[in-house]
């Protein structure tokens, strides 16, 4: 298969859909972002890369995160952790108080705000040093050690916490989160402002592609099993309340972030992530969601 081929011409193709979407305005930071970039990067398990457009250019992955605390938090406690959180679809905004409050402050998925500020208060519960713990796990996962916080987005996200500060104290009076808040909302924002390029991204993704191995070092970071359920909930969960919509149009299992990354894999193949920050109503790139759907079409390939 000619992946250079594919998305050199997906990445040509899709650029007119550029001021359809639009930035994420509500983390002052990420306001800023140039909205006219656009990346594509392909790994694949046999050590081969791919990328065009701007791939190499480093963005705050955001939600895409909750994929890796998820992973190292089941990796040290495993089933335990769904004590504390559901695995059903939301069907709700990714920051709803109102399910949370329906359902006595067990969160519906991990990847919803609440449940992640959940998993993240147990990762601080399970680590001395969380914010180095996950840079640590991070930088071994894409073989690469020149990944780190963007500090200017991190204090930017603290400084707009106040729906995440509520979910967590929320949880809290339910005796669902473990540490102080304010501790896990200083994690929790640094977790999203961890910035990497989509070149990173699709590195860091093989491990699942790859039945929970790190194919860089050969460590298992989860069994089979875990790696099978991590894949099922991204399937199911990844994209908030169009993971649906997502499933239907790219069939592969994946995770957005509000920073307009995306990154996906097909199992013992590769992974793909693409980049492009204006977002659609539901808060997922616009661009992104379109050139995923073309490059499965395009390839003939999807885990359907």
């Amino acid at each position: 298969m000619d992946y250079q081929n594919v998305i050199d011409r997906i990445h040509g193709q899709l650029q007119d859909l550029w001021g359809q979407g639009r930035v994420a305005d509500y983390i002052p930071a990420l306001a800023k972002v140039d909205p006219r970039q656009f990346g594509i990067a392909v790994a694949t398990l046999d050590g081969q890369e791919f990328r065009t457009g701007d791939a190499q250019v480093c963005f705050s992955i955001q939600s895409i995160s909750k994929v890796f605390t998820l992973a190292m938090v089941t990796g040290r406690i495993g089933d335990d952790i769904w004590k504390a959180v559901g695995r059903e679809p939301s069907g709700n905004p990714f920051n709803s108080l109102v399910q949370l409050e329906y359902e006595h402050g067990l969160p519906r998925n991990p990847f919803i705000n609440a449940g992640a500020l959940v998993v993240t208060d147990r990762l601080i519960s399970l680590y001395p040093h969380p914010k180095d713990a996950m840079l640590e796990f991070v930088r071994a996962l894409c073989a690469n050690d020149d990944i780190y916080y963007d500090k200017e987005i991190a204090r930017s996200e603290r400084l707009n916490a106040d729906r995440n500060l509520a979910l967590a104290y929320f949880m809290k009076s339910f005796g669902n989160i473990e540490n102080d808040v304010e501790t896990l909302l200083d994690v929790y924002c640094h977790q999203c402002a961890i910035s990497m390029s989509c070149a990173d991204l699709a590195r860091a993704f093989l491990f699942l592609s790859n039945r929970g191995v790190n194919p860089f070092d050969g460590r298992q970071v989860l069994t089979v099993s875990q790696a099978k359920r991590l894949g099922a909930l991204m399937l199911t969960c990844g994209f908030y309340d169009e993971s649906g919509d997502f499933a239907f149009r790219a069939g592969l299992p994946g995770k957005s972030g509000v920073g307009g990354g995306i990154a996906a894999y097909i199992p013992g193949n590769l992974a793909i992530t693409v980049w492009s920050p204006e977002l659609n109503r539901h808060g997922n790139s616009l661009i992104g969601m379109a050139a995923l759907e073309h490059f499965t079409t395009d390839i003939g390939n999807s885990i359907f």
